[in-house]
């Protein structure tokens, strides 16, 4: 880590910090329901978690966050502005990025230019044009890599910048996807399961970099190692069969008894490490 912050990295797609409200979120696919009127808040300058059981309705509602999903009934605000029916590149455009479960790295890019796609709404001429061979400034170009290098020195990892993303291990990769989603500078930001694939040893350092996030961007982090969330989230909101069950701060919800039944127990206050 440096002294970088993550206001540091890239301009933010608006002004101030914003919170978000969702309010009423219902998604079925034919009938299965996969989210039945989900309410809940992430308050600016703080670390909001969503956790909950295989099944529960997790990803859905960050699918619905970040426009993948549509549901089919219920609002979504953040810092005010509704949301609801907005497509994916006009909410990245608004400043909301996402981390996926899964890595999802460009094999055939560098690590840096895998960050500089993140920074899509800083170029002037676009990202795409410049790996198709289109017209693009060279001062546009050099911008996009300062950003996305100052990106990975936030993370940790800017030595390996003009490596293939094949050559790292994994909890470097994770940290690079983490600086893709940070490129921009986010006013809102998805982490899906961050510290999946990591070892105990690399949590401590993980939680310390999310936290320090969370002075810049209201920050929302859906995560099955229970140990991490309850060291890094002010509120957590518990989600069962596509409803919220239980939030409160860690400990309330660690000593909640609908939350015990379905699905903590001994996996917060005994072994800590967590449930998939």
């Amino acid at each position: 880590m440096n002294g970088h912050s993550p206001a540091d990295v890239g301009k933010p797609a608006g002004t101030g910090i914003d919170g978000l409200d969702v309010r009423g979120i219902t998604v079925h696919f034919g009938g299965l329901i996969a989210l039945d009127n989900v309410s809940l808040t992430a308050a600016a300058r703080q670390v909001t978690g969503i956790i909950g059981p295989n099944g529960a309705g997790k990803t859905t509602l960050l699918n619905v966050l970040c426009g993948f999903v549509r549901p089919q009934s219920g609002s979504i605000a953040f810092g005010g502005r509704e949301l609801s029916g907005m497509r994916p590149h006009r909410l990245a455009g608004m400043g909301i990025a996402r981390t996926l479960q899964g890595i999802g790295l460009f094999s055939g890019l560098t690590v840096a230019e895998n960050v500089m796609v993140g920074a899509t709404t800083l170029a002037k001429a676009g990202f795409w044009s410049g790996l198709l061979g289109l017209p693009r400034s060279e001062a546009d170009e050099r911008r996009l890599r300062e950003h996305a290098l100052r990106a990975l020195e936030l993370v940790g990892v800017a030595e390996h910048a003009d490596a293939k993303p094949d050559t790292l291990a994994h909890g470097l990769r994770k940290r690079v996807a983490l600086a893709r989603a940070l490129v921009g500078g986010p006013r809102l930001l998805l982490l899906d399961e961050p510290a999946s694939g990591l070892a105990e040893s690399e949590l401590g350092e993980l939680g310390e970099l999310i936290t320090s996030l969370a002075r810049q961007c209201t920050v929302v982090v859906i995560e099955h190692r229970m140990d991490l969330m309850m060291s890094i989230c002010e509120e957590i909101f518990v989600l069962d069969f596509g409803k919220v069950i239980a939030s409160g701060t860690p400990e309330q919800v660690q000593a909640d008894p609908a939350v015990t039944a379905a699905y903590l127990g001994t996996e917060v206050a005994g072994d800590n490490t967590g449930a998939t």
